[in-house]
This record gives structure tokens, C-alpha cells and sequence, in this order.
């Protein structure tokens, strides 16, 4: 993978690089999972929450480096601490 790939898109430049997979134009969500490490179901959570936005074109949603490379950049690790489910704040409210 050359340089420029790199620095036009760092983050998802590193990744690509260490899995030896190349720069494409486009992903599909079966991509997005494979160079995640992650199941297809995943990538469609991170799409219906509105984490990930694909491109509306014809056929299947698509993504663009540059969408992959945002979402790389604004995305953060979740807190460690536990969720707390809505039935299990009412509980505690009741008391």
C-alpha cells in the first residue's frame, strides 16, 4: 500500500495495511465486516443507529474510504461501565 493512501486516509490506511487487503472505491457491509473483524450484523447495528452512514446507491448500501475514514475518526470506545436497562431504572425508581 503506497504512502498516499496513508496519509489521505490514516486510520483506515493503517488498517487495510496490516490486514494486506487493498484500497478499494467502494464497500459493501460484508467488506466493512471483514476488515473489522466483525459479523454483518454489526456493521447493519452501527447503520440502523446512525453510527455509520452508507452512500444510497443503486442496488446495496455502498461505502467510500472517506466515509469509513470518518466514521474511524469519530468513533469512540463505549464507557466499561454496564448499561443499565429502562425495566431495571424503573425498578430502582419505585423503591
Amino acid at each position: 500500500m503506497s504512502n498516499s493512501v496513508t496519509s489521505t486516509y490514516p486510520l483506515l490506511g493503517q488498517i487495510l495495511l496490516i490486514l494486506g487487503l487493498p484500497l478499494q472505491p467502494m464497500y459493501t457491509t460484508r467488506d466493512l465486516a471483514q476488515i473489522f473483524k466483525v459479523s454483518v450484523r454489526a456493521i447493519q447495528h452501527r447503520i440502523e443507529d446512525g453510527r455509520l452512514v452508507p452512500r444510497d446507491l443503486p442496488g446495496r448500501a455502498r461505502f467510500l474510504p472517506q466515509d469509513l475514514e470518518d466514521f474511524l475518526t469519530t468513533s469512540r470506545a463505549q464507557s466499561s461501565e454496564p448499561r443499565r436497562t429502562e425495566s431495571l431504572d424503573r425498578r430502582m425508581a419505585s423503591r
